[in-house]
């Protein structure tokens, strides 16, 4: 089978969509697909290209056995809404013609994009159309509403209008649509306005490179930490993205000599973050770590944490929680009751209401406190990522998915 991909976030990011679509190109090309691949210059989630990447030309290589386009594109040092949507439509641009080419070149059997970036996808079911092909869009988060929740867009004004009449017209150029949660691909379902399966495929954990710790981290005498417990978050750190909440709860419980809290990550917000937690003693912060580490970072953790804003958790699932669960230790996440967030997470963690420190200390507090209830949790987080995101397993379903979707006649090895 020949396949064209094309996605914003590839690796060597360490985190996010870059992880999922580095893994699906690479998983196909090692099932002796052909696998082309058009992706953005990394630069997340510092929003500034990586050293080697800078300049405006297009870099090409091959990696994991994939032939990888990375094209340049504008990327803002304050990500704004209106800045954001210069930044995906300028990738949406510079990654036209290498689409184009490769469509005519490779004359593919499918044509995969994954959202973000939607404003890109167009240019994706173009080339499938030109060349034949057929189509899919797997939708990592909901771009347009999840702008709206974090106040990156005001949903009265026209550019929301804009954006949601593209939203729908994106979604209908293609032939198949996947999403990460049983909540999202609902929310597709319900975007469309037209019958067509929308199929579920989560984003997988390596559950045998991430696996829950025995003994004690090596980062525990790396960065000092002489606490028993660690509360740990690690990932990106966005503007309006509920992360504030840490430093309140950090607070609050700061008569506990027996832990400390772990902020791993960063992003746009994290200066700020860092400022007001000035003069707080249990907890401290450090840089994104290797992705060959990433067992033992997950393995310092006695509980994960999880914040999530209210209006958002149905619209984007967290990739972490992903090893999170692999790693066997419990995690507090912020979400309403029946939301995708709360049910992905509820038998394995501990859910409290979003956006208030006080529960989430509470969270945190019950987890320390009871033994049995952590090792219940403990053991059940692992078992649910064994179940429902083995990374192979989930691979495998997309693979023959895609067989399905290209007619037999078309297929090449």
């Amino acid at each position: 089978m020949r396949v064209l991909f094309l996605g914003l976030n590839y690796t060597p990011e360490k985190i996010g969509t870059a992880i999922y679509s580095t893994d699906l190109c690479e998983y196909l090309a090692s099932r002796g697909h052909s696998v082309r691949a058009v992706v953005g210059k990394p630069y997340y989630p510092e929003w500034r290209i990586y050293d080697g990447y800078r300049g405006g030309g297009a870099l090409r290589s091959t990696e994991g056995d994939v032939n990888v386009t990375r094209v340049a594109h504008y990327v803002p040092a304050d990500p704004t809404g209106k800045k954001r949507l210069l930044h995906h439509a300028s990738f949406a641009w510079h990654a036209l013609w290498p689409m184009l080419r490769h469509a005519r070149d490779l004359r593919p059997d499918v044509v995969v994009t994954v959202a973000p970036s939607l404003v890109a996808a167009p240019v994706a079911a173009l080339a499938a159309r030109i060349s034949g092909a057929a189509s899919w869009l797997h939708l990592q988060d909901f771009e347009v509403e999840a702008a709206f929740a974090t106040g990156l867009v005001s949903p009265d004004s026209m550019l929301a209008s804009w954006a949601r009449r593209f939203e729908r017209f994106a979604l209908r150029r293609f032939d198949r649509l996947s999403s990460i949660s049983p909540e999202m691909c609902a929310k597709a379902a319900q975007l469309l306005r037209v019958e067509q399966d929308v199929y579920l495929f989560r984003n997988g954990a390596d559950v045998r490179a991430v696996t829950p710790l025995e003994r004690p981290s090596l980062y525990r005498e790396r960065w000092g930490v002489t606490t028993p417990h660690v509360a740990l978050y690690s990932g990106n750190i966005a503007n309006k993205q509920g992360i504030e909440i840490i430093v309140e709860v950090a607070k609050r419980l700061a008569e506990r000599e027996d832990l400390t809290f772990v902020v791993c990550g960063q992003g746009p917000n994290r200066q700020n973050l860092e400022a007001q937690a000035e003069g707080i003693d249990n907890i401290r912060f450090h840089d994104l770590q290797p992705r060959e580490s990433l067992n033992e970072l997950m393995g310092l953790a006695t509980v994960h944490l999880l914040p999530q804003r209210a209006d958002a958790a149905d619209l984007v699932l967290p990739s972490k929680l992903t090893n999170i669960l692999a790693s066997g230790r419990p995690v507090v996440a912020t979400a309403h009751s029946g939301t995708g967030l709360a049910r992905e997470v509820e038998g394995c963690g501990v859910v409290v209401p979003p956006e208030e420190p006080e529960a989430m200390a509470a969270g945190i507090r019950r987890l320390l406190d009871d033994p049995a209830l952590y090792q219940a949790l403990a053991t059940a987080a692992r078992d649910r990522a064994l179940e429902r995101w083995d990374r192979i397993s989930v691979l495998d379903a997309f693979e023959a998915r895609l067989l399905d979707l290209v007619a037999p006649g078309r297929q090449a090895g």
